[in-house]
């Protein structure tokens, strides 16, 4: 959680309210009690997500694992729509019906390593939004620099996905 200091209040992320039939994925579901609980924020116009990467998450000693990196831009790619798609119909993220996306497209560029041992950031970026899909653009950033971007395709999940 984030604590907005204006309002004096806690802010919940995006994967807080996913309902619980989709909350299970391994980089952003809450309920994945193995997983990276990946949660994404507004900051300003753009979102922001916030990772420190484990010992074991590496490739090379001293370095991140490229695997992981590709999961913190999806997730944080589809966090990212989702809050667009609640900012779009101007509506609160606790509101029903939930916004829930799935990965249609990921593509990661790596631009040089990524150290462990410091907490990662994602900025995100709305590209287009277009009826259920939306287009992002992530960048992820250790120690200030930009190790590596991304751009995921994310469309609004189908009902066939749902337990329900």
């Amino acid at each position: 959680m984030v604590f907005d200091m204006e309002q004096n209040k806690k802010i919940k992320a995006v994967q807080d309210y996913y309902p619980d039939d989709a909350a299970h994925c391994y980089g952003c579901g809450r309920l994945n009690e193995y997983g990276l609980k990946i949660k994404s924020y507004w900051d300003g116009n753009e979102t922001v997500a916030k990772f420190t990467p484990e010992e074991y998450h590496t490739a090379i000693p001293g370095f991140v694992y490229g695997g992981l990196i590709a999961s913190l831009i999806d997730c944080h790619g589809t966090g990212s729509a989702a809050l667009a798609a609640y900012r779009n119909e101007n509506r609160e993220i606790d509101t029903l019906p939930a916004f829930r996306f799935v990965t249609a497209s990921l593509q990661v560029d790596y631009l040089k390593p990524t150290p462990l041992g410091v907490e990662l950031e994602l900025r995100g970026k709305i590209i287009e939004l277009k009826g259920r899909k939306v287009n992002t653009e992530i960048l992820l950033l250790a120690n200030g620099e930009i190790t590596a971007k991304g751009r995921v395709i994310a469309v609004q999940m189908p009902d066939s996905f749902s337990n329900k």
